[in-house]
């Protein structure tokens, strides 16, 4: 039995717990020594995760490199873990995204660049154990994240799902950006705890599904929290939840996928939690951590309670419909640049939901991707945003201009990511977009054609905000702006090489996931909808066998 996944998600645990116990000091070189060693880790799990895609046989089984260590016997717990292409796509993912935003935060938790905590003697206890809590919780988080997109045992998943709260609750209120203003300590203190009071409510509503779901399944001899087995007996009627059971239990596990996603009307935690966070810690929250809800609807929603997932299809559709163009048009609104970005990101999410209730190949396959590229464009919009909102020291788009002539390379990144975002045909966002609203269109036409109204409302917030900041006349306050260092470079310049890579060629990904896709589709007894006008392999015979040559019937 390979232990690749069990390491995968053991060696960013380690590095948190490392990184915590590293001595403490307000030097530079303890803060370096801390820093370095965080990074180390992080690249070591980037191996780790590129090794279990790489190994990963699209013509294999659905769950492979599965491990199973007996956990809590009594009630059939188990610390189950197995990677399908999802899985292995969403955790790769994660796993190169946290050196970049370790890097991109190389000085965000520095004494002298916090507030108000910088207003400590140096010498005391937050200043010298501040960088070390910083680094050692983007670790721990990237551990949970990690292990509940391997999870294969329900209560695993949950356990995780659910522990992952605890470090973000602590970045998003111990460390926030330098731009906040004098209230930025109780704006932050409001943001997490927001946050961790949304997601405690829809993990206890999760707990009660799954309480339920296991005392069902024992009733009937399945004493099992397994999700292989689960799903395996649902599918050939040995688990029968009936159908006002099934529906209850779906409702409970997706409210809670749906806070975490989020989906409107439960999204109102992100634009606070993103703008009061660091550029760093916003990259995790939208990039990383929400992909465990939207992963969790393919999973979980759709493999336990297939038949509820297609009744409430139509009104998940309805509702992600809302979110991509409420979304939109509140991003092009925004005063603050962190906030605008954030509800670009509720609009996103919006088009991942539909994707995956869409119940098409195309569609889930395209969610998949939008998961993957909306990770990487976000990313790099909103770092070079946070470089851009350290130079200023404000959030404000209203207190820049000009910034394209003092700050070349910044600005053109910066537009990159822009573009990205609105899904620009050659950039990697496009491609998945495309797949959602093909797939949608498909199987639901008023849904497509509304949702495409979303597209247009990106270019508007996207270039808008490009405009107001970028061009124009040179702003006093921007006129020394420094242009972007090397560290900086070395952030961006990745993320915008996947963007350009993965927009012109997504066969890596999509070869990976599209299996898993069709297996979720078979678990809910869905296809895609035939052609309203089929066309024969037969090039030169009609539908109903007439031959056709140069165009006319004979």
């Amino acid at each position: 039995m390979s232990v690749l996944l069990t390491a995968t998600c053991a060696v960013p645990a380690a590095g948190a717990v490392l990184t915590a116990a590293l001595p403490a000091g307000s030097t530079e070189a303890r803060r370096r020594t801390t820093k370095i060693v965080a990074m180390v880790f992080s690249t070591a799990t980037l191996a780790l995760a590129g090794a279990v895609a790489a190994r990963f046989d699209p013509d294999g089984a659905r769950y492979q490199l599965t491990e199973s260590y007996s956990w809590i016997r009594s009630f059939g717990i188990t610390f189950a873990v197995g990677v399908d292409g999802i899985g292995a796509v969403l955790a790769l993912l994660t796993a190169v995204l946290v050196p970049i935003v370790l890097l991109a935060s190389w000085h965000d938790a520095d004494p002298a660049a916090t507030t108000p905590a910088a207003a400590a003697p140096d010498g005391s206890f937050e200043n010298r154990r501040r960088t070390q809590a910083f680094f050692a919780l983007v670790l721990a988080v990237e551990a949970m994240v990690i292990v509940s997109f391997y999870a294969t045992d329900v209560f695993l998943f949950y356990v995780f799902f659910e522990a992952m709260l605890i470090p973000m609750y602590f970045l998003i209120g111990g460390f926030g950006d330098r731009a906040g203003g004098p209230e930025s300590a109780r704006q932050r203190s409001y943001a997490a705890v927001k946050f961790l009071l949304y997601n405690l409510l829809g993990g206890l509503v999760m707990l009660a599904a799954v309480i339920g779901l296991y005392v069902i399944a024992q009733e009937q001899g399945l004493g099992t929290f397994d999700l292989q087995t689960l799903t395996a007996a649902v599918a050939d009627g040995r688990l029968q939840l009936g159908g006002t059971a099934e529906k209850a239990l779906f409702l409970g596990f997706f409210f809670a996928f749906a806070v975490k996603a989020p989906l409107w009307p439960l999204h109102t935690w992100l634009p606070n939690a993103m703008g009061e966070a660091t550029a760093g810690t916003a990259v995790l929250i939208t990039a990383v951590v929400d992909k465990v809800g939207t992963f969790a609807m393919l999973r979980f929603c759709l493999g336990l309670f297939p038949d509820a997932s297609k009744t409430f299809a139509p009104a998940i559709l309805v509702l992600s419909l809302v979110g991509i163009v409420y979304g939109a048009l509140l991003a092009i609104g925004q005063k603050d640049i962190k906030r605008l970005v954030a509800y670009a990101s509720i609009s996103h999410f919006g088009f991942i939901i539909m994707g995956i209730f869409a119940m098409t190949s195309q569609g889930q396959s395209g969610a998949t991707l939008y998961m993957v590229n909306h990770g990487i464009s976000t990313a790099a919009w909103m770092l070079v945003a946070g470089f851009l909102i350290s130079r200023r020291g404000s959030r404000l788009i209203a207190d820049y201009g000009g910034v394209q002539k003092v700050a070349p390379v910044l600005a053109g990144t910066f537009l990159i990511g822009g573009l990205a975002t609105l899904s620009l045909p050659g950039l990697a966002p496009f491609v998945s977009e495309f797949l959602v609203l093909v797939g949608t269109f498909s199987r639901y036409p008023a849904v497509g054609i509304v949702a495409t109204f979303g597209i247009v409302l990106a270019a508007l917030y996207a270039l808008l905000l490009y405009q107001r900041t970028m061009t124009g006349p040179v702003k006093e306050e921007v006129r020394g702006m420094p242009d972007l260092k090397v560290r900086e470079l070395a952030v961006v310049a990745p993320l915008v090489a996947l963007t350009v890579l993965l927009g012109v060629y997504p066969k890596p990904l999509t070869d990976l996931v599209n299996p898993s896709v069709n297996a979720t589709l078979s678990q809910v007894h869905q296809t895609d909808p035939a052609p309203a006008h089929p066309v024969s392999a037969d090039h030169g015979t009609a539908q109903d066998g007439t031959a056709r040559s140069g165009g006319e019937h004979k």
